[in-house]
């Protein structure tokens, strides 16, 4: 293919990235902008091979088959509670990846055409400097983020003494060791900054507790996508270059909106300095007698009489998977003529759009689903706040205790509603470990169980 063409081809499938990724900003166009992106991928790979030199089809191929091959499975047998460790694990092989091809880039620069072993130019190695440091940071980040969210290791932050100290003289030594390899171009000066820059991404999220791992995701996303631009450069790929600039400025800016969305620090999440939510630690529960309990047809008699009811979707509804009772219960509602809509916090579940994705896969109709912003201001005027798995995100503790792993995070002002239906298994904190005093309010009925199957009897009851 001529250079020409080729060049043509690459344009054509960065115009579908980006349609891709206008597409995936609204769940009513998602699946468009996933065909999209599939599509573009596609021609990209094609254009790729189709160059003049490539000398190795069968290594290439049999990669694309192995690859596949795990991914269909994967894609196949994946819970979406587990959705969120998912993409933390693609992060950090798109991390290694771009580790990997900054090795073969600097230890065979005459097939990428950026000089010879010892001589690469300045600005190849300048750029293939960026790619591993961006590399290696997000690979060894994204393992860190896996483990936590998987469970492997403690959600709890990990500090010590003098853990900024330490960041900051190790990034100090990564620009020394940049700057030090564009001079002397030495096999040991890169290792050494392949290491420090493994490192440093370890260091910079081991102190980010579980309240805060849905902006980690968002944060690691962006780093991907910087590393695949920085690599993009070395291999004068256009199409890598565009989507790698793609994935990290959308990532940029969906963990601003995140931060925002937390009252965090932008800065505090580059520097991995923020954050504190302690998972699994709390107050002592204050045992069921501090709190009225009820069963489904209590629920379903206050739901059939109310005239506006607003459902809060977290995390246990995702475990449980009982969006599509859900779906069911507020179809018989609106048949008796109750409004219904969804209130989304901009970090419920363990990962940006989760709640978003359950909610399209039970065929929730768009239009029913509001944003905090959107909808915060409604709970004064609705009869019933059914909250459905969620627990940090309506916690009145982020406006009061300056203290808390939360504090300063806007909330869903749940209790302003008539009556809170909480849905939840025990009166145990949420995942930042803050223990949740909605319980114990006057207007507050907590229905003990498992999401999907109270939601289930309730509309039973309704029925």
């Amino acid at each position: 293919m001529s250079e020409n063409l080729s060049g043509f081809a690459y344009l054509i499938a960065s115009v579908f990235f980006i349609l891709a990724l206008r597409g995936l900003s609204s769940p009513e166009t998602a699946r468009r902008g996933n065909k999209l992106g599939i599509a573009g991928m596609f021609i990209a790979v094609v254009t790729t091979m189709a160059d003049p030199r490539v000398g190795s089809f069968e290594l290439i191929v049999l990669g694309v088959l192995i690859g596949g091959f795990i991914g269909t499975i994967v894609a196949r047998k994946i819970e979406m509670t587990s959705l969120p460790q998912l993409v933390a694990a693609f992060h950090s092989l798109v991390g290694l990846a771009a580790v990997f091809v900054a090795i073969a880039a600097f230890y065979s620069p005459e097939a990428y055409g950026i000089g010879t072993v010892g001589n690469i130019h300045t600005l190849s190695i300048i750029e293939m400097s960026l790619g591993l440091v961006i590399g290696a940071i997000t690979f060894s980040g994204s393992v860190i983020a896996f483990a936590k969210l998987q469970g492997i290791m403690s959600g709890n932050p990990i500090t010590f003494q003098m853990q900024h100290s330490l960041n900051a003289g190790i990034a100090v030594i990564i620009l020394v060791l940049i700057i030090t390899l564009i001079n002397a171009q030495s096999d040991n000066i890169f290792w050494a900054l392949a290491f420090a820059s493994f490192i440093i991404g370890f260091l910079l999220i081991i102190p980010i507790g579980g309240a805060d791992m849905p902006v980690v995701v968002s944060m690691l996303n962006s780093y991907s996508g910087w590393a695949a631009c920085g690599i993009g450069f070395t291999l004068s790929n256009p199409a890598l270059i565009v989507t790698g600039a793609l994935v990290g400025s959308s990532g940029a800016i969906l963990s601003y909106i995140m931060c925002k969305g937390m009252n965090r620090s932008i800065l505090n999440v580059l520097l991995g300095g923020f954050g504190g939510g302690a998972v699994g630690e709390g107050t002592a529960d204050k045992g069921d007698q501090s709190a009225k309990a009820g069963a489904a047809d209590d629920a379903a008699f206050l739901l059939k009489h109310a005239s506006k009811v607003i459902i809060v979707p977290g995390y246990g509804m995702a475990v449980s998977q009982a969006q599509h009772a859900l779906r069911e219960m507020s179809d018989l509602l609106k048949a008796e003529g109750v409004e219904v809509s969804y209130a989304i916090h901009p970090v419920a579940g363990r990962m940006p759009g989760h709640m978003n994705v359950l909610l399209a896969e039970a065929n929730v109709p768009y239009e029913e689903v509001f944003e905090l912003e959107e909808i915060n201001h409604e709970f004064s005027t609705a009869d019933v706040a059914y909250i459905i798995g969620a627990n940090d995100t309506t916690n009145p503790i982020a406006k009061t205790d300056p203290q808390s792993p939360i504090a300063g995070m806007p909330i869903l002002d749940v209790d302003k509603a008539g009556t809170v239906l909480f849905v939840k298994r025990s009166l145990s904190p949420g995942y930042a470990g803050v223990d949740n005093p909605l319980f114990y309010a006057d207007n507050t009925l907590m229905l003990f169980g498992d999401a999907k199957k109270m939601t289930e009897e309730i509309v039973q009851a309704l029925g």
